[in-house]
């Protein structure tokens, strides 16, 4: 007994981590809180442009600092100049005064030996003669001391002074190094700030066109969005209204390849291998389906390996008086989606993954103006019509795709 109630808890206990853990669909907005996404991408905008006028205040503060220390930088060079001319002059002074003691050693070399000093003064012809010799030699050598004394003052100042160079040039050096500190701090603030900018606008733009777009068809403020093109449509006798605009398929990611000739769509890819995929338009549920390369002709030719089917679901939308299609292809799970289904723009209708012709996780995104799962013509070209590759729509001449986005 006590087994069993262990059992049921547990299973219960994984329900709800289950349940927490699948990705949930979320309601669809109304023009109220799109609105609100207007005034918010606004307020932020804003802040952003007080921010930058903010920036470039700094800026200029910052360039006055640059200015001051260009002069203090100017000012040490020339100090430096002068120091250098002054240790120029003393290597000057010191070599004369090395030539000037040579020369008074040479000439009498007292300090040299005893004999000179003894020969010199006995040599005298009388005692007045021999004090006069005696006070020649004394200021001789006070004189040389003196030479001396000098030349070591000047090694001295000399050394001193190279010690002061030395340090004028490590403070300029410091001062050209916080110089580049600053201006690089400016560059990658104002870049980051401008970067930022057409982003938000971006997203004021959506927006703003979600909202003429709803009001446009008599939608309320508060109602769901969804639920409303459903009312307008089944009003309408069912016909799917007619779309004013056009949203990227995942809120954020960034482009693998374009079209070019044997891929017939966009392939996009984020960081998050799961995303969820949305529509690029109010529409039906036209085809929920899988489909395999195995048997494909243009697949195998490629060499590339199939890992299974792929999950695909297609969207039709009335655009201009017309219907287009477009398909969603290599999710890796469906969202709570049927056929014949009216999802909005904001209806999740799968997540990216890779199933299918696949070589990584990406969305591939096809847009036509037939659909060749009951979309009115065949795959390929027939002798009475165009097929399904001939009336593709190439997806950036209906949605903006820039290298990488942050938003749909």
């Amino acid at each position: 007994m006590m087994r069993q109630k262990v059992l049921i808890v547990s299973t219960m206990i994984l329900l709800l981590i289950s349940f927490f853990t699948l990705p949930m669909d979320v309601q669809a907005k109304t023009i109220s809180e799109y609105e609100q996404e207007v005034a918010k991408y606004t307020a932020e905008l804003e802040a952003k442009k007080e921010n930058l006028a903010k920036n470039e205040a700094e800026v200029q503060a910052i360039l006055k600092k640059i200015k001051e220390i260009e002069g203090q930088i100017a000012a040490a060079e020339e100090e430096i100049e002068a120091l250098q001319k002054e240790i120029d002059e003393s290597e000057i002074e010191i070599q004369r005064k090395s030539e000037e003691s040579k020369n008074i050693i040479s000439y009498y070399q007292i300090s040299n030996g005893e004999n000179s000093y003894l020969e010199y003064v006995f040599g005298a012809t009388d005692i007045t003669d021999m004090i006069y010799r005696m006070s020649i030699v004394e200021q001789l050598t006070e004189y040389n001391d003196k030479v001396m004394r000098e030349l070591e003052a000047l090694i001295k100042r000399n050394q001193e002074r190279q010690v002061e160079l030395k340090a004028k040039e490590d403070e300029l050096n410091t001062l050209k190094e916080e110089l580049l500190a600053e201006e690089a701090r400016i560059q990658a603030d104002s870049k980051y700030i401008k970067e930022s900018m057409p982003g938000i606008q971006e997203q004021i733009n959506s927006a703003r066109d979600s909202v003429q777009y709803y009001k446009s068809l008599g939608c309320g403020a508060d109602e769901d969005i969804q639920k409303c093109e459903y009312r307008i449509a089944q009003a309408s006798g069912g016909s799917l209204p007619s779309v004013g605009f056009f949203s990227r398929p995942i809120p954020y990611g960034y482009m693998v390849r374009g079209m070019y000739s044997g891929h017939m769509g966009y392939d996009m890819s984020s960081s998050n291998r799961n995303i969820p995929v949305y529509p690029i338009a109010a529409g039906s549920i036209h085809k929920i389906y899988t489909d395999t390369c195995t048997s494909d002709y243009w697949c195998q030719r490629q060499g590339f390996w199939c890992n299974g089917n792929a999950k695909i679901v297609v969207v039709k939308h009335n655009y201009n008086g017309r219907y287009i299609y477009s398909s969603y292809v290599h999710l890796s799970s469906y969202g709570d989606i049927w056929e014949g289904q009216y999802v909005s723009r904001d209806k999740i209708i799968g997540y990216m993954g890779t199933t299918g012709c696949s070589t990584g996780e990406h969305l591939h995104l096809e847009i036509a103006d037939c659909h060749w799962k009951d979309g009115g013509c065949n795959y390929n070209s027939t002798k009475w019509a165009r097929g399904y590759v001939d009336r593709l729509i190439d997806p950036g001449s209906l949605i903006n795709f820039p290298g990488s986005w942050s938003n749909r």
